[in-house]
């Protein structure tokens, strides 16, 4: 592809890490209102491969706040409908959906990703990208948003493992809260595929209080004991 289509991003780090990303592999978890907006996010950046995992089908719903839907996609294949507005941003890009839960997926998977980007709704799934992504060396980036609150966490020597795992009630939620947190996920994504700084390890609460002030709250996280 002409780099004209990348070139507010080689103005921003050159020609050399622009090619760099053609050879990334990044796997989104889940094609809800995270996965949505992260995979549309990333699309355009140059990323070589994205593939998406996800078995659940588009509802009307919660099409509000799943950008990359439409009405006429209910009853779809999220994965699928998502892989197809993809790369028809973006002719260049490696996509791929896989329309099985994440443990289906993961025994039978060869590819090596660079990341691991969670946009799922549910923390025994999170448990298991943890386990995976530590078994194979993998960072991954933990997202999740209800109301007007979000949390996101690059996981790179900490363990979601210390977190709890339990059954959460899904509550109400804002659009634009959704595509908040999906952003500063795939903005940590991009900068650690692009080989630029970023601080690991550190568990961040993002918030509108009752006064409708945004504020950031953070806390880094122990190294997990396993890792060396």
């Amino acid at each position: 592809m002409n780099n004209n289509y990348y070139s507010r991003q080689i103005m921003l780090w050159g020609e050399d890490t622009q090619k760099s990303l053609e050879n990334k592999k990044v796997l989104i978890v889940g094609s809800g209102g995270l996965g949505c907006s992260v995979a549309l996010a990333l699309s355009g950046s140059g990323i070589g491969t994205i593939d998406i995992v996800d078995f659940d089908k588009v509802e009307v719903h919660n099409i509000h706040r799943q950008v990359l839907f439409g009405v006429e996609d209910s009853g779809k294949f999220k994965a699928k409908v998502a892989v197809e507005k993809i790369k028809q941003r973006n002719p260049n890009l490696n996509a791929r959906a896989y329309t099985v839960a994440f443990d289906e997926y993961i025994k039978d998977c060869n590819i090596r990703y660079d990341l691991i980007i969670d946009a799922t709704d549910n923390l025994f799934v999170r448990e298991q990208i943890n386990n995976f992504a530590k078994s194979n060396s993998i960072p991954w980036i933990y997202g999740s948003v209800e109301e007007f609150n979000g949390q996101v966490c690059f996981f790179d020597k900490a363990s979601f493992n210390m977190f709890a795992t339990k059954k959460v009630e899904p509550k109400g939620i804002a659009a634009p809260m959704v595509m908040q947190i999906a952003s500063f996920e795939a903005n940590l994504a991009l900068r650690f595929l692009a080989n630029l700084e970023i601080s690991k390890d550190i568990f961040y609460y993002l918030y509108y209080n009752n006064s409708g002030e945004f504020e950031i709250k953070k806390f880094k996280l122990p190294k997990d004991n396993n890792e060396n």
